[in-house]
């Protein structure tokens, strides 16, 4: 099984990406204006560089990164990629897109970004991957990452295609890909916190009235050092801590030590808005 892999950006050097990496980092933080910008141009690179000249009859279906309860960044960027891309399909005649989602099993939380290709895989091959055979017979599948780095995503994907026995028509797109491989995969952590340097960053990007939940905010707010959490929490408001503590309860990750006290932190906040942070 070979998919047809495109990538908008390819990253053959570290002093220009051919995007800003202070957008990518923003995005990656929960920045939906970014991630607006981003799936649109991924749709248009695409219906430019592949489906103008290489139309498809059959029903597609875009599937976001895998997630288990929060979804990735590249969630919010695929709501601006579908749109684009449905804009298009009907004016040329075509099916507008379905949607589907690969659940996740994750038993993990390092920080992915700064770890080798090796590293990478012994991760990420714990994890269980699991999608609905039935719903994508007979239909041409989009699989969407923001970053391709060492492929581990895709070889997982893939993996989980055959033990499904998919036959279908497989894509893989991508924002950005790194085809220099003398660059080390942890150019990744560079992009994902380039414009986010502690917990305190946060706060813009939150209260731009442009925010949206992902898997990577939550993970970075409930793992930061506890006295800058309690600081953070004081500034933020009801909802934002109520959502927070539902994702992440939703995760599961109340069962990662890791976590511990800072969700106790944010319990005893919900139990007694009263209550004294510092």
């Amino acid at each position: 099984m070979i998919p047809y892999t495109y990538s908008l950006h390819k990253i053959d050097n570290t002093a220009d990406f051919g995007f800003d990496p202070n957008d990518y980092s923003r995005f990656k933080f929960g920045d939906d204006l970014v991630a607006r910008s981003f799936g649109k141009a991924l749709a248009d690179g695409f219906i430019k560089y592949y489906l103008a000249e290489n139309r498809i009859a059959d029903q597609i279906v875009v599937i976001s990164s895998p997630y288990s309860f929060i979804p990735t960044a590249t969630f919010a960027m695929k709501n601006y990629f579908v749109s684009q891309l449905n804009r298009w399909l009907v004016e040329n005649g075509g099916l507008t897109a379905q949607e589907a989602k690969v659940h996740r099993t994750i038993t993990y939380k390092e920080d992915y970004g700064e770890l080798s290709a090796e590293e990478r895989m012994n991760l990420i091959g714990n994890d269980s991957f699991h999608i609905d055979k039935d719903f994508l017979e007979g239909k041409t599948l989009l699989f969407l990452d923001d970053i391709k780095i060492t492929g581990s995503h895709e070889r997982m994907i893939i993996k989980m295609a055959k033990a499904y026995g998919l036959n279908n028509e497989i894509h893989m797109l991508y924002f950005a890909e790194l085809v220099n491989h003398q660059i080390h995969p942890n150019i990744e952590n560079v992009l994902n916190y380039h414009q986010v340097k502690s917990i305190f960053d946060l706060e813009k990007i939150i209260k731009s009235g442009y925010f949206c939940f992902n898997t990577r905010i939550v993970k970075y707010i409930l793992n930061t050092e506890h006295n800058s959490f309690s600081i953070f929490l004081e500034r933020m408001d009801h909802d934002f801590i109520h959502q927070l503590y539902d994702l992440a309860l939703g995760n599961s990750y109340h069962l990662m030590e890791a976590y511990t006290d800072n969700l106790q932190l944010i319990k005893s906040y919900i139990k007694d808005n009263t209550y004294k942070l510092i």
